[in-house]
């Protein structure tokens, strides 16, 4: 009865795992032969595991700050500012484009929002020591140095729409891996404003866009592709993020902040939408840079 008990039970936490629900579990399971050797299994296992999703953490930034942008065929329009501040307890680095005002005064509503909503340097700071303090163990503070970085991609649509990325990298006191958070913008260069989910999709079209950007997921999962142990977008997850894509002449690609679509470790947190896929949805007016 005893081995009864434990055999449902580990069926039940292996069941439970996102891990790889394509594998079969059989019910014999040699518990007589193994009970000697499984804490070193299971600690080699979680060391393995441990690896592995450290180094899926480094290829993920890699990959974010090699992703290929155009910034260079942009000089003349993108600006290029950084702002660094390296105390004893935390580094602040951040990196952030301007919109070349001589080409066009109106610029100044991208570049205002910019320094408003990215440079609260003072902002930062307070959150980052109100969070030491609540650490009580001095060493503890001393050990780990808080990082908050951030960088960016810059897209341009038919010369009329410049689309931009920012990527966000935050080490927290104690924590083993990086978190990363995303925020994009997509401005209308004619008319200096921002853009918004309806100035490209059909209002309303919010469930039909998350139906097409979860197939595309599902498929990536089921094809055995890095996406593993990712699972697709809620319906008030994408209300959350609906405005949170860049564009160019080819594609709409979606980013998600961890543990949104996918876990942290996965390297995984964003989903590319080709443009002829998204014909259902596109809103057909002259000033959609998206008009196929």
């Amino acid at each position: 009865m005893k081995n009864l008990l434990i055999a449902l039970s580990v069926s039940m936490l292996l069941f439970g795992c996102k891990d790889d629900p394509k594998k079969e579990l059989t019910d014999e399971i040699p518990f007589e032969e193994t009970d000697e050797t499984l804490p070193d299994t299971i600690m080699a296992t979680e060391n393995d595991l441990d690896l592995q999703k450290q180094i899926d953490v480094e290829i993920r930034k890699k990959t974010l700050v090699e992703k290929e942008d155009e910034r260079d065929e942009l000089q003349d329009l993108i600006i290029s500012k950084r702002f660094l501040r390296d105390e004893d307890l935390y580094t602040i680095d951040f990196k952030y484009p301007y919109l070349n005002e001589n080409l066009k005064e109106s610029y100044v509503n991208f570049n205002e929002y910019i320094a408003e909503t990215y440079l609260d340097i003072a902002g930062v700071e307070a959150q980052i020591l109100e969070d030491k303090e609540l650490l009580c163990d001095t060493l503890r503070i001393n050990k780990f140095r808080e990082k908050r970085y951030v960088d960016y991609k810059v897209y341009n649509v038919n010369e009329k729409l410049v689309s931009v990325l920012f990527y966000k990298e935050n080490f927290y006191s104690g924590t083993l891996h990086p978190s990363y958070t995303f925020d994009c913008l997509n401005f209308d260069l004619d008319r200096s404003v921002f853009m918004i989910y309806e100035d490209f999709f059909i209002e309303g079209s919010e469930e039909e866009l998350r139906k097409i950007l979860n197939e595309i997921l599902v498929a990536k999962i089921e094809s055995g592709e890095v996406y593993y142990d990712c699972w697709g977008i809620s319906e008030e997850d994408f209300f959350e993020y609906k405005d949170n894509f860049v564009v160019d002449d080819k594609m709409v690609e979606y980013y998600f902040d961890d543990c949104v679509i996918c876990p942290t470790y996965t390297g995984n947190f964003s989903v590319e939408i080709p443009l002829e896929e998204l014909l259902p949805v596109l809103r057909r007016y002259n000033l959609n840079p998206l008009q196929l």
